[in-house]
């Protein structure tokens, strides 16, 4: 899990199985999101598993966002969870990535 932050957004990387066993990796990854102040977005295009850790994280994110939160990428088994859960009208949900602004920094969680 990566939190780059750009100039204009901060991006969250998530990969393999996004499960209870990395929740303190996810609100980690939310604070750095948050304390940049951006809009941010979430590349789940590698995930491979999420439960209801997962789908906590960014029901949480989009709460307390003031900005619209975007998921880039999502695989099958994410969309169907936030289309279960509803989860997905919370998010704006974008099937390509838009690529990340060069002016950078990263956390690695």
């Amino acid at each position: 899990m990566h939190v780059i932050v750009g100039s204009s957004r901060a991006r969250v990387v998530l990969s393999g199985e996004i499960d209870a066993d990395v929740s303190s990796e996810l609100g980690e990854a939310i604070s750095d999101a948050e304390a940049s102040g951006l809009p941010v977005e979430i590349d789940a295009h590698h995930v491979t598993f999420m439960d209801s850790s997962g789908v906590a994280f960014l029901a949480r994110l989009a709460s307390r966002s003031p900005h619209t939160v975007r998921i880039l990428r999502a695989p099958p088994t994410v969309r169907f969870l936030l289309e279960v859960t509803r989860i997905g009208e919370l998010l704006e949900i974008v099937d390509d990535d838009p690529g990340v602004d060069l002016d950078i920094t990263s956390a690695q969680h």
